[in-house]
């Protein structure tokens, strides 16, 4: 059985999607018999015609025919799930689509596009879904469930290297000092900003408490005004071009990590990989409830679930986990036997594997 990968996202791209898409292929039980049709240099979409997937169509029937594919994995369900559907219809081949979040928020934005994307779900053999929470929201949406899979992501267990960790705390004067830290993309629904206005009274209380805000993106300029606004420059650490080596030792150090992700019109976390990381690293997490979230932290186990609007529910997890050691223990090694047990990407790739054969 050969399977084809269709995508917009996948390396040098950047995000969770991409990640989970290199690491379907990268464990794949047949790994010579998986193949990846991506957006390189837009091959399959192209804004200056109509419809933009054209290209897309032209791509997929000569990568079906060349390679004798069985099977399409739809990584985008607009547009590409309508490249998916058109050819299962003069072809024999049947397509599986996968849905991470925002994906399915934006495919039902409007009429037509939630009449196309009801067809393209339709005419699935099955659907995979990257997080329970979006499991249901599709279920509710075509309203059965017979086809709809859970597929949550993986995680890679890399041991941080001893020698970075010491030039980190050397370099930024981290000896006796408490971390909390957030790496990620610094986009408004990671909860960076709500974090932020939560710290002040924490601050008081905990004076030698860090912030480490490891990332960039579109709301660094909002981020830097917050923290002039409220004057932490002294106890917040901006750190962009982070390596993921890195990434490895920063969760290695903190004591806590930290991302309160909520849902803004449609766009939410869709699982957040960076708690298991930080599990792997034996370090309890602090999240939002909101989107997929609830697969990745189980209050009160692996971490904790707060409001992530409420700055005096974020400041109170804080001081919470800071002031005990003994409940910060107790959760990062339940969650690291968890991350190692559970969500180890071979185990979650055969699911994948089996529900297309």
């Amino acid at each position: 059985m050969k399977t084809l990968l269709l995508t917009l996202e996948y390396p040098p791209f950047k995000g969770g999607v991409a990640n989970y898409y290199e690491n379907l292929v990268k464990h794949w039980p047949q790994p010579d018999k998986i193949f990846v049709l991506k957006n390189d240099g837009n091959s399959l979409i192209n804004n200056r015609i109509w419809p933009k997937w054209l290209p897309a169509l032209f791509k997929l029937k000569e990568e079906i025919k060349e390679k004798k594919i069985n099977n399409i994995l739809v990584g985008q369900i607009l547009p590409l799930g309508t490249v998916a559907l058109l050819v299962s219809k003069f072809k024999k081949i049947e397509y599986s689509v996968i849905i991470h979040g925002l994906d399915f928020s934006l495919a039902l934005r409007n009429a037509r596009k939630r009449w196309l994307t009801k067809k393209i779900l339709s005419g699935s053999k099955n659907i995979i879904c990257g997080n329970s929470y979006t499991a249901e929201l599709v279920k509710n949406f075509l309203g059965e469930d017979k086809k709809i899979i859970t597929v949550n992501p993986g995680v890679n267990n890399i041991a941080a290297n001893p020698e970075t960790i010491k030039k980190i705390k050397e370099k930024y004067s981290l000896k006796d000092k408490s971390i909390i830290l957030t790496i990620g993309r610094i986009i408004k629904r990671k909860g960076i900003d709500t974090t932020l206005k939560s710290l002040p009274e924490v601050f008081k209380k905990i004076p030698n408490l860090i912030y480490v805000i490891a990332g960039s993106g579109s709301e660094e300029e909002n981020i830097k005004k917050i923290i002039a606004d409220l004057n932490l420059e002294k106890n917040v650490l901006t750190i962009k071009n982070i390596t993921d080596e890195g990434k490895n030792a920063w969760y290695e150090i903190c004591d806590i990590f930290i991302m309160p992700a909520r849902n803004i019109n449609g766009d939410y976390e869709g699982f957040g990989i960076v708690y298991l990381e930080a599990n792997l690293a034996g370090k309890p997490v602090i999240a939002g409830k909101s989107g997929g979230v609830g697969d990745a932290v189980i209050d009160g186990k692996n971490g904790l679930l707060v409001d992530p609007k409420n700055y005096e529910e974020i400041s109170t997890a804080i001081f919470d986990l800071i002031k005990n050691e003994d409940k910060r223990k107790k959760l990062g090694e339940w969650g690291r036997e968890r991350a190692i047990k559970d969500f180890n990407w071979t185990k979650q790739i055969k699911k994948i594997y089996n529900s297309i054969k």
